[in-house]
């Protein structure tokens, strides 16, 4: 679970909430009340990176085949304005 945290209290306590995120905690940034960034663990991202990869390329490995026929350079890149 994310915890909020405001811009001027992230900067006073920085050590603290890097000490919370190496424990697993993420804290969400704002500035006058407004999300502006995450910081969350690092391992954290890599994750999410790995698994939104593995969702998409199952989902690519589900659709069918479809043969659009051969084309040229040309007509790949044809202006038809």
């Amino acid at each position: 679970m994310e915890k909020g945290v405001s811009a001027a209290d992230a900067n006073r306590r920085f050590s603290l909430l890097l000490r919370g995120v190496r424990e697993g905690q993420s804290y969400v940034v704002t500035s006058h009340g407004r999300p502006v960034a995450r910081i969350v663990p690092a391992d954290h991202q890599e994750g999410v990176a790995a698994r939104s990869r593995a969702a998409l390329l199952s989902r690519l490995e589900r659709q069918p085949v479809m043969n659009a026929g051969q084309w040229t350079r040309d007509e790949l890149y044809e202006d038809e304005r």
